[in-house]
């Protein structure tokens, strides 16, 4: 735990939350500035700056946990789909340090936009990564 962590905080219960799930690994709340109705946060108890930090043992329960969590949301919302959001390192888009996943109910007329412009993948930079991550790069 940090302890200028505002989701360790929450995490640990000292600050309150609207909470929808927890066990002793996770916390599930729903966003104070959701993107949509139902946009909710799973925040491990424990401190991990973002995915490079995370245990391997917490992440295997990190995409079960969103599965169920959807799949109930989804029965209550009515939503038609959902983006899984997890940003990683300020460039990213991550303003809060502490690893977060964001579930995103997503409805036909939200206008909520996520995405980015498609760019094309050149055979230099194919071959060079394939090549890196063949040649032991893959940590």
């Amino acid at each position: 735990m940090e302890n200028d962590c505002i989701f360790c905080k929450i995490a640990g219960g000292e600050i309150p939350a609207a909470t929808i799930y927890e066990d002793d690994c996770f916390k599930v709340i729903l966003d104070l500035g959701p993107a949509t109705k139902g946009h909710a946060l799973i925040i491990p108890k424990e401190h991990f700056t973002n995915i490079y930090d995370i245990t391997e043992e917490v992440a295997a329960k990190v995409l079960p946990l969103a599965q169920r969590v959807i799949k109930a949301m989804t029965a209550i919302l009515d939503c038609e789909g959902y983006n899984v959001v997890q940003n990683n390192g300020e460039v990213a888009g991550q303003s809060v340090f502490h690893f977060h996943m964001h579930l995103i109910p997503r409805y036909r007329e939200d206008k909520v936009k996520l995405g980015w412009k498609m760019g094309a993948l050149s055979e230099k930079d194919r071959d060079e990564l394939v090549q890196a991550m063949k040649a032991g790069n893959f940590a």
